[in-house]
């Protein structure tokens, strides 16, 4: 958390829960806790590893990572 009037750290994750209200909640209607855990754990897992964002020019996030030399 970044201090007090000072919301740049925020930023990252509000991006992501925005996305996963927009991609996730707003779709699907939950009928047990169980079923909502195993959504977000598959929601997560796609976000991290599968899908393309437009900065990373056609690659996921796993394979854009693998390209970087390493420092």
């Amino acid at each position: 958390m970044s201090r007090k009037a000072n919301c740049y750290n925020n930023a990252i994750t509000e991006n992501f829960f925005g996305h996963l209200k927009e991609e996730l909640f707003h779709r699907v209607r939950f009928h047990n806790t169980e079923a909502l855990t195993k959504a977000l754990h598959e929601h997560i897992d796609w976000y991290n590893t599968e899908r393309i964002p437009t900065k990373f020019n056609g690659f996921n996030p796993a394979e854009y990572r693998a390209q970087r030399p390493a420092s």
